[in-house]
């Protein structure tokens, strides 16, 4: 499970946060401000992602970047900052990408997502009985290996990052088959089919939508 840092001294918006990234299957870990992050970056904690307020109290987010790289946690600055000034320092001292707040929960998942591929952020996935090793491209169900074609594992992983959250066959053709894919969606469904034969995942038919992967 990915372990994603929450660092946001508005304690609504870190609420909410962590809520809506535990509904998505993430693991994450709040920080009310810029020196409890400090501590907790410093003491050697796992983070596989950062989602860092820029206007903190104490150590403000740009000043978190520099000890954040050096734990090589990649960082997505979440901020009200919409500056072109503070847009260029966030993204050119290394962060990953930089959200204008207000957003979108799921423009966030999906960018995020792509943060953590990029880096190969948590290796190994947990789900019910499987065990999804991401490098390896290998998926465990309960403890006996199963075998996956290479589009239904890029949809497992697809599922996995995205739980409880209802998937449009559009999106997931973007995200799984490509921009440059033209053929029938419902392609997306015989893919399912196989995917919960082989896997026992409850992923649910969204009539006129498309699917979500329920937590069980």
């Amino acid at each position: 499970m990915y372990r994603v840092f929450v660092i946001e001294d508005d304690e609504a918006i870190r609420r909410l946060l962590c809520m809506d990234l535990s509904i998505a299957g993430y693991e994450p870990v709040p920080a009310g401000d810029g020196q409890e992050a400090l501590k907790m970056i410093l003491q050697g904690e796992r983070f596989d992602v950062a989602l860092v307020d820029v206007m903190l109290p104490g150590v403000n987010g740009f000043e978190l970047m520099e000890p954040l790289k050096a734990r090589g946690i990649p960082v997505i600055y979440l901020t009200a900052k919409n500056d072109l000034e503070s847009k260029l320092t966030g993204l050119t001292s290394g962060a990953e990408d930089y959200i204008v707040k207000p957003f979108e929960v799921m423009e966030l998942l999906v960018r995020m997502e792509k943060v953590l591929a990029r880096h190969g952020g948590g290796g190994v996935l947990t789900f019910a009985d499987l065990t999804v090793c991401v490098e390896e491209r290998t998926v465990l169900k309960g403890g006996r290996p199963i075998v996956l074609k290479p589009l239904e594992f890029d949809l497992l992983l697809f599922f996995l990052r995205n739980q409880n959250i209802a998937l449009s066959r559009e999106k997931i053709l973007t995200e799984v088959w490509g921009l440059d894919f033209y053929g029938e969606s419902r392609t997306i469904d015989i893919h399912v089919s196989q995917l919960r034969k082989k896997t026992g995942l409850s992923i649910v038919s969204i009539p006129r939508v498309g699917y979500r992967l329920e937590t069980v």
